[in-house]
């Protein structure tokens, strides 16, 4: 049987919860699910070299086509042969639409139901976005998984004004998908719609159906992560997943804190992106099996044991703590590298953990031993 990019295969569920283990096909490789997915905004996931990128044993990473089609601009992208040319990144590659940055540039930005008028954060200039210009953009990029252009409510938001958006991202959705599969590029890339409504579980439960109805080869949870109370993002996972096909993979936007990775697998979510790893990394936070630290600290000046005994990564085979703490300290750019470094595998290896623990029906066990461990020092 021929798989279609961006096709999800169940491989096994658990007898326990809604947790499921599985893979996306895409024509650069397998991702096997659930997946965290770094995040390279600009083509590059910060700090880290795409050769460094390889060995933490990320599957795909997520790059955005607003940063994108501004800097370097898309025709530089094409005339490279593609981003994975580009970034000698040749692993699979997903690109967000750009909603969720012109939603956060509220002030320089217009939105009508053709489209988004947006001022380019970089030097002012204006742009248009419809949604046909957004598949146009992420086609060029070559991105394997695109994502339909959508209209990111605001939290809070009135019943009203959410409706309105989330209808908005109906109608855009439908012409996203006619305008991706004009031509071939169908053939090599696949496109994912985002269910909205805020968290109004009415809302989301007709996004979810009118999604599917368009059909779509996978679909992402949007709007969700953007400030509100964490009982509300789960209410929504709760109510809005089980509409989904089975047969479909699941996205969850923008969430990554490790806690909420275990919580919204067990949900049911399949692929996870988030700039966590990285810039709490260059803040000096850092990810370990026995919980977070601030590397920061005075208590780390004179520690000489590595960040996490129970870690494989480069950094926690040859620095200290202590030698961390110095560089920090003393604002040398070699840590910014260092620490998002080992965030990133932390989360790979997070995820593969919990991969392993689908295979043995053990996840609700592998869950409450991890939380033990990682808030033992709280």
């Amino acid at each position: 049987m021929t798989l279609k990019c961006g096709s999800y295969q169940l491989i096994k569920k658990s007898s326990e919860c809604k947790a499921r283990l599985g893979q996306i096909y895409t024509t650069r490789g397998i991702i096997d699910t659930p997946v965290f997915m770094p995040v390279g905004t600009q083509g590059t996931v910060k700090g880290v070299a795409s050769e460094f990128l390889h060995e933490t044993g990320a599957q795909i990473i997520l790059a955005n086509s607003y940063h994108l089609y501004l800097r370097p601009g898309v025709e530089i992208i094409k005339k490279a042969g593609g981003i994975q040319k580009f970034n000698a990144w040749n692993k699979p590659i997903l690109t967000d639409s750009g909603g969720f940055q012109v939603f956060s540039l509220s002030n320089m930005r217009k939105i009508n139901e053709e489209g988004i008028e947006f001022r380019s954060h970089i030097d002012g200039s204006r742009h248009f976005f419809s949604p046909e210009k957004s598949m146009q953009v992420q086609k060029d990029i070559g991105a394997d998984i695109v994502m339909c252009l959508d209209d990111c409510t605001q939290y809070p938001a009135t019943y009203e004004y959410a409706k309105k958006s989330m209808e908005l991202s109906l109608q855009w959705a439908k012409r996203c998908k006619k305008e991706f599969y004009e031509g071939n590029a169908y053939q090599t890339q696949a496109l994912f719609g985002i269910i909205q409504g805020s968290v109004y579980n009415d809302l989301r439960t007709k996004s979810a159906q009118e999604m599917l109805n368009i059909d779509f080869t996978g679909y992402a949870v949007g709007g969700l992560s953007v400030g509100e109370p964490k009982e509300s993002l789960h209410a929504v996972l709760e109510n809005t997943l089980p509409i989904i096909a089975e047969n479909k993979g699941r996205y969850l936007m923008g969430v990554g804190m490790p806690e909420d990775l275990w919580q919204c697998v067990e949900h049911g979510v399949d692929m996870f992106d988030c700039v966590i790893p990285t810039r709490n990394g260059r803040n000096g936070q850092v990810f370990t099996s026995l919980g977070k630290i601030n590397i920061r600290n005075a208590e780390f000046k004179d520690d000489f044991s590595s960040l996490d005994p129970s870690c494989n990564c480069p950094v926690c085979a040859e620095y200290s703590k202590a030698y961390l703490n110095h560089l920090v300290r003393s604002k040398e750019t070699l840590y910014l590298s260092l620490l998002s470094l080992h965030n990133i595998y932390f989360m790979i290896n997070l995820m593969s953990g919990i991969r392993n623990s689908l295979k043995d029906d053990i996840f609700l066990k592998t869950k409450t031993e991890f939380f033990k461990k990682y808030y033992s020092k709280n």
